[in-house]
């Protein structure tokens, strides 16, 4: 079973980024090809019915399995990207995080028009850098298609804030 092969790989480390908080880190899945084509594997066949038209990455760790993810449906990967680390003109989007504010931008043509898009990341917490990438697709007039996350923390019920943007949300590892 892939939850359980995941929680085996997935390392807790306390106190990161700030005391308090038990971080998922998900590096070591990393050192598992087979796992990690797995991953993929397991998000493509749930984006099968979906009609998506692109991928969105949201930086850093949202790159890793969002690219692959983009290759193996043959669509458009597109970057999602803290303030300032983007070369051609941007939209922006500042939110609060679960341990402080964040301002996160995309290219102001990287999503056309009707376009249905899903919005990969590691890890969903509270929602608050999911729901931002969402208002950027949807600042360029695109749709959100649904979420797709290795780790969701059930109980900050970042699930429910997504809610109104797409039911689709797909989650390997629940804790």
């Amino acid at each position: 079973m892939l939850e359980q092969k995941l929680k085996s790989g997935i390392r807790d480390v306390p106190d990161f980024p700030k005391p308090g908080i038990l971080f998922k880190d998900i590096t070591p899945v990393l050192h598992n090809p087979q796992l990690c084509d797995d991953i993929v594997s397991s998000f493509s066949q749930y984006c099968a019915d979906k009609n998506i038209n692109a991928i969105v990455g949201v930086e850093s760790r949202g790159f890793l399995f969002g690219f692959a993810l983009a290759s193996k449906l043959n669509i458009p990967f597109v970057l999602v990207r803290k303030a300032g680390k983007l070369p051609y003109k941007t939209i922006s989007y500042e939110y609060d995080l679960e341990y402080g504010s964040a301002k996160i931008e995309m290219q102001i043509d990287d999503i056309k028009p009707g376009w249905n898009v899903l919005i990969h990341d590691d890890l969903l917490a509270t929602g608050g850098t999911a729901e931002a990438a969402a208002k950027l697709i949807q600042m360029q007039k695109g749709n959100v298609a649904g979420f797709a996350f290795i780790v969701e923390l059930e109980f900050l019920e970042g699930k429910k804030r997504l809610s109104q943007y797409s039911d689709n949300i797909i989650s390997l590892v629940n804790y």
